[in-house]
């Protein structure tokens, strides 16, 4: 299997072969973020970014552009926001298949009862399980209440 950033640079070749302006921009603006995340983990003496913070780049960078087609859409900027929703689709070419919101229940299920978790002062136990286990394939901000709710909380 080839990795995350062996993908990026193949598929930067093929969309500049092809044409594509907005996916070859949208891939280097995952290459720029990748850079700075490499650095940011050599400044703490760790090499390159790991698999799973490059998962979590991906997903940070995909809700900064969910929050700006809100804003777009909010304030009659059509133009701008589809900007940022072809940028959404070719960031989310690289994250795993998102769980359903079954599998999700499922997981969330299982953690809870891995970590022992009993109230709501264990969430934070069982959302570092669920990171854990799923990075990259669940979003957390949607996770966190859905955890709290299966705590009692």
């Amino acid at each position: 299997m080839t990795s995350l950033r062996e993908r990026f640079m193949a598929d930067m070749k093929e969309a500049m072969k092809a044409g594509e302006k907005a996916k070859v921009a949208a891939i280097r603006l995952i290459s720029a973020a990748l850079k700075e995340k490499d650095i940011e983990a050599r400044g703490a003496g760790k090499g390159e970014a790991s698999a799973d913070e490059i998962l979590a780049m991906l997903q940070k960078m995909i809700k900064q552009r969910q929050e700006s087609i809100a804003i777009y859409d909010a304030n009659n900027r059509p133009e701008l926001a589809e900007g940022e929703r072809v940028e959404v689709a070719v960031i989310s070419a690289y994250l795993p298949k998102q769980m359903s919101e079954e599998e999700v229940k499922a997981a969330i299920d299982k953690a809870v009862a891995e970590t022992g978790a009993t109230a709501v002062k264990d969430m934070g136990k069982v959302i570092a399980a669920l990171r854990a286990a799923y990075a990259g394939q669940m979003d957390f901000g949607k996770v966190s209440p859905m955890v709290k709710a299966a705590l009692g909380g």
